[in-house]
């Protein structure tokens, strides 16, 4: 998983507040100094699960990781989500799915698929940068960006164009092969590379574990840590070489001990590579230590004694220095609706999506294009892959980075939602609450499987049967208000319109009429074969597939107070009415699952920010426990679709607006683009 926070990405996540939600792996919660160092890890953007992908029983990247896949599903304990493993596995497959997309694409009749294939189609704008190959700044910034003219939705537009261009590599000045001796574990004993002051690149080779707080000493961990110097403006390069197994995690520390910037697995296999534009003249440190639970962070980095155990140890190179970092930077001319999608290989690592507003849309340096569906003519297939929903008209900004040498790579503007699909054409979400019998294989489940109805479970929540009724209608209430109500009061789209139907009341069309997508609510983790509360189908950034599934299980929610991912540890003798205090949580999770396939992508669980697309690990932020910490009271949460920063360890940076996602994957048909 090349997960590299570079230029620009990194700001958000450095004041990122982290809350003190329960985590459930039992180690943790048996000592709250490791739950602390496990939420401060992911909120780094680096994963605490082992990598399955990774070691000498390594499983290859064509082979499906073990157990549910976390983009897609909510994850029962944040620590167990195998990133790494997952992010090789969907970039493996990124090829085939897109072929099968176009395959799939020529087959339909959808009307909006037909448009959309023609769309892709056409013949693409070429665009060749204008900065020489070995030229480094006149495209470095939003203020100098390259105009892509011509690229857009307006009927006179290209919806695609092919860009070509190259991140020219800095001149290398005097290299100083370094011998470096322990103890070089906090600030304070940063070992002096004479980079920039005296060198411009220091190599050296060292080992994690062999200091005196490595597992043959003292056993809390080892850390090393360099010492550079670095003037505004200049970039900070830390990339490392690892063989026998060696898992290196690599960070960058300015003098107070604020972490600026990590990076684990963006070289090759699982080395480093890290790369920070530095804002300020001043000394910084890189840091570089083994991968582990818990164990990858010092509590304190001016304290060599602080970790909390060995993680990776081993031999490994590393090469430190301050350069120029080439960053190409495009403008596109953009309105509300439009949905971005962009594909960048060859020399180009990371592609970034930034807003008029100068704020970061979003940022990958890897490819999930596996998981749109079918329908969708975003492209995919390079290094970085981003798609992004357009909320303000005006110029935004497509950086490229984290490379050297020639790249290409796509940019294609399609419409959101059905609005090229007629005039009549409407989005429905059905709620299935009667139990169903279907093929969990298209979310990663073992195949044909009947889940049991909402019926099941409702004795977990001390409800009776004839209180069925009026939770059916409570949880279509709420999902109404998350879907229908809040998005239609938020007047972003005029055109938008969905309609939110039930079992109960409304008869069953999924796969029957077009645009039809589905919730089912009911069955547990044995019947469908799939160890999470919720999954999707797909992740479907402009709701182009129209007709999507997905789960939500109810084993877990309903099962008895104390596990944190029951809705029953927050109902107490304060709950106010039980009925209304689970349809809150049932039904803002059935949201979420509906959010996935309408265009959005996991919000960050362990901060301050509550979001129906949080991703799970931390219950009562998505169901809108207040601080009481019991559901159904006054203080509870409003949870709705917002701003919120993508899941650090899903390998996205920026902040993602998913009620501008949602709202224009509901955009009704009006006709083709005016």
């Amino acid at each position: 998983m090349k997960k590299l926070l570079t230029v620009g990405t990194i700001t958000a996540l450095a004041a990122l507040p982290i809350v003190a939600l329960p985590v459930s792996s039992a180690s943790a919660e048996e000592d709250p100094t490791l739950a602390d160092a496990l939420r401060t890890q992911l909120a780094l953007g680096l994963q605490t699960a082992p990598k399955s992908a990774a070691g000498p029983a390594a499983r290859s990247a064509s082979t499906k990781p073990p157990g549910a896949n976390p983009f897609l599903g909510h994850v029962l304990d944040a620590n167990e989500a195998d990133y790494y493993s997952w992010s090789r596995y969907l970039a493996a497959g990124a090829e085939k799915a897109e072929a099968a997309r176009d395959a799939a694409a020529r087959k339909s009749a959808d009307p909006a698929v037909v448009q959309n294939m023609l769309l892709a189609a056409t013949t693409p704008l070429p665009v060749g940068e204008q900065e020489p190959p070995d030229v480094i700044g006149d495209n470095d910034s939003v203020e100098d960006a390259e105009l892509v003219e011509g690229l857009g939705s307006g009927r006179r537009d290209n919806a695609r164009s092919v860009v070509a261009g190259t991140l020219a590599q800095a001149p290398v000045g005097e290299t100083n092969e370094a011998d470096f001796d322990e103890d070089d574990g906090a600030i304070p004993l940063s070992n002096d590379t004479g980079v920039s002051e005296e060198f411009d690149v220091m190599t050296t080779s060292a080992e994690v574990g062999d200091g005196p707080h490595g597992s043959e000493g003292s056993g809390t961990g080892d850390f090393d840590f360099y010492e550079v110097t670095a003037a505004a403006g200049e970039t900070v390069v830390a990339e490392t070489t690892v063989s026998g197994g060696t898992d290196t995690v690599a960070f960058l520390y300015d003098d107070e001990g604020t972490v600026l910037a990590t990076n684990d697995d963006g070289g090759v296999g699982l080395a480093s590579l890290l790369q920070y534009q530095v804002p300020t003249d001043g000394t910084y440190h890189v840091m570089v230590s083994g991968f582990g639970f818990g164990t990858t962070v010092p509590v304190d980095p001016f304290d060599p004694a602080s970790g909390l155990g060995a993680g990776s140890e081993g031999p490994y190179d590393i090469e430190v220095a301050v350069t120029e970092t080439d960053v190409d930077y495009y403008a596109v001319d953009l309105r509300p609706g439009d949905v971005l999608g962009t594909s960048f290989g060859g020399g180009a690592g990371t592609v970034q999506v930034v807003r008029p507003d100068g704020t970061e849309g979003v940022g990958s340096s890897q490819d999930l294009s596996s998981l749109y569906p079918p329908a969708s003519p975003l492209p995919g297939g390079g290094n970085g892959v981003a798609a992004y929903v357009v909320a303000q008209a005006g110029r935004h900004h497509v950086a490229i980075s984290n490379g050297t040498g020639a790249y290409t790579g796509e940019l294609e503007v399609y419409r959101a939602g059905l609005e090229v699909d007629g005039a009549r054409a409407v989005q429905t979400v059905f709620l299935d609450f009667d139990g169903e019998r279907l093929n969990t294989a298209v979310f990663g489940g073992p195949g044909v499987r009947t889940l049991s109805p909402l019926s099941s479970y409702l004795a977990g929540w001390g409800l009776t049967p004839d209180d069925e009724p009026a939770l059916i209608d409570a949880i279509t209430a709420e999902v109404q208000e998350d879907l229908e109500a809040d998005l239609a009061r938020s007047g972003l789209n005029r055109f938008f319109d969905v309609e939110v139907l039930n079992s109960k009341d409304d008869e069953d069309r999924f796969l029957v009429d077009r645009n039809v997508s589905r919730v089912v609510v009911g069955g547990s983790i044995a019947e469908s074969g799939i160890s999470t509360i919720g999954i999707a189908q797909y992740i479907d950034p402009g709701n182009f597939g129209h007709e999507a599934d997905s789960i939500v299980l109810l084993d877990l929610l309903s099962t008895t107070a104390g596990n944190p991912n029951s809705i029953n540890t927050f109902i107490t003798d304060e709950t106010d009415d039980v009925i209304e205090a689970v349809a809150q949580g049932v039904g803002n999770i059935t949201a979420h699952e509906a959010g996935h396939y309408l265009g959005s992508y996991h919000t960050f669980q362990f901060n301050e920010v509550a979001n129906i697309m949080d991703q799970g690990g931390a219950l009562g932020n998505i169901i809108g426990v207040g601080p009481d910490g019991v559901i159904g009271t006054a203080d509870d949460v409003d949870v709705d679709f917002g701003r919120d920063v993508f899941v650090p360890s899903e390998g996205l940076t920026g902040v993602e607006d998913t009620l501008t996602n949602t709202e224009f994957g509901l955009t009704r048909g009006r006709g083709a683009p005016q």
